[in-house]
C-alpha cells in the first residue's frame, strides 16, 4: 500500500527540528531510521501531514566516553553501537543485544534512539537498557532534561518524550568486567521474540556479587526482575543456585496471550531464559 501525501523536512539542528515540530503540531511525526514508521505509513495506520527526518543532523551520531558512562548519539545506527569498543567494554549486554536485534539491514538502517523510543515492549534494547539503568537525554523548547529508564517506558509504545520534545542520547553507566547475555526465544530467525531476557553480572570470588536483569516481552513495558536480582546476590554461581533464584523471573509480570504463545507459556520462557542468560553471563564475567 501506497502512504497517503505528507510533507517533508531534513533539518540539520535539533533546535532547527525542533521548531518544525513545534510548527506542526500533532500533524507531525519524526523519522529516524525509518524501520518502525515507514511500514505504519504504508499500511496508513498513520497519516502525519509532516515527516521531519533527524537524519542529517549529525550531533546525533556516535559513541563516546564521559567519565563513569558512554553516551550513544539518538540517531546512531544499531550496526555501529553494537561494533563499537566502548560499547563492548563497557556495556556489553548492549552489543549482545544488537547481535539479535533483527537482521543486518535493519540493523545499518535502524537507529538506537529510534527504537528505544517506538517503545515496543518486543523490542531487543529495551530490556538491555532497563537492566543497565541507562538514562535518557530528551531535548525541547524549554532546554534539555534526564529521564532514567525506570521512569522512561511508560506503557505500550508510550514513553516519558513529550510531543514537543526529541531524543537525543542515551546515557549508558559503565558495567566494565561485568559478564553480559541476552538470551532470546523466537519460531524463526530475525522474529520479535516471544521472550528474551537480558542478564548482566558481576562474579567475585566464584559468587555473584550483583545481578541485573531485564525481561522482554512480559507486558506492556520491559520488565525488571528484581526479585531474581536480590536473590541472585552472594549466591554461588552455579547451576543449581541459578535455577532455584530463576524461579522468580515472571513475579509480578503481565505477558500477553497472542498466537505466539500464552501468559502462563511466556512465564515458563521467562524462567527458563533467565536461567540460561545468568549462567551464560556469569561464565563471560
Amino acid at each position: 500500500m501506497i502512504p497517503v501525501a505528507f510533507d517533508y523536512v531534513a533539518p540539520t539542528s535539533v533546535e532547527d527540528a525542533l521548531a518544525a515540530l513545534a510548527q506542526h503540531g500533532d500533524d507531525a511525526k519524526i523519522i529516524a531510521g525509518g524501520q518502525s514508521l515507514l511500514p505504519v505509513l504504508r499500511m496508513r495506520l498513520n497519516a502525519p501531514e509532516m515527516i521531519i527526518d533527524l537524519g542529517k543532523i549529525e550531533s546525533l551520531r556516535g559513541v563516546r566516553d564521559d567519565g563513569d558512562a558512554i553516551v550513544v548519539g539518538a540517531m546512531t545506527p544499531h550496526s555501529v553501537v553494537g561494533s563499537d569498543p566502548l560499547v563492548a567494554e563497557h556495556a556489553a549486554l548492549v552489543a549482545k543485544a544488537i547481535e539479535h536485534l533483527a537482521d543486518a539491514q535493519v540493523r545499518h538502517r535502524g537507529t538506537f534512539g529510534g527504537a528505544l523510543a517506538h517503545a515496543d515492549p518486543a523490542g531487543d534494547l529495551g530490556a538491555p537498557a532497563l537492566a543497565l539503568g541507562a538514562e535518557f537525554v530528551i531535548q525541547g523548547a524549554g532546554g534539555t532534561r534526564t529521564v532514567a529508564a525506570d521512569d522512561f517506558f511508560v506503557d505500550l509504545f508510550e514513553t516519558a518524550i513529550g510531543e514537543d520534545e526529541i531524543l537525543t542520547a542515551v546515557r549508558i553507566p559503565k558495567r566494565t568486567g561485568w559478564g553480559a547475555h541476552y538470551e532470546k526465544f523466537v519460531r524463526v530467525a530475525h522474529q520479535w521474540p516471544i521472550v528474551a531476557v537480558a542478564a548482566t553480572v558481576r562474579v567475585d570470588g566464584g559468587s555473584i556479587a550483583e545481578a541485573r536483569i531485564g525481561l522482554t516481552n512480559m507486558g506492556s513495558t520491559p520488565v525488571r526482575a528484581r526479585a531474581v536480582e536480590d536473590a541472585l546476590a552472594g549466591q554461588p554461581a552455579t547451576e543449581d543456585a541459578v535455577r532455584a533464584a530463576a524461579q522468580q523471573a515472571a513475579a509480578g509480570t503481565d505477558p500477553p496471550s497472542d498466537l505466539n504463545g500464552a501468559a502462563d507459556y511466556r512465564r515458563h520462557l521467562a524462567r527458563v531464559l533467565t536461567r540460561r542468560a545468568v549462567l551464560a553471563a556469569a561464565g563471560a564475567a
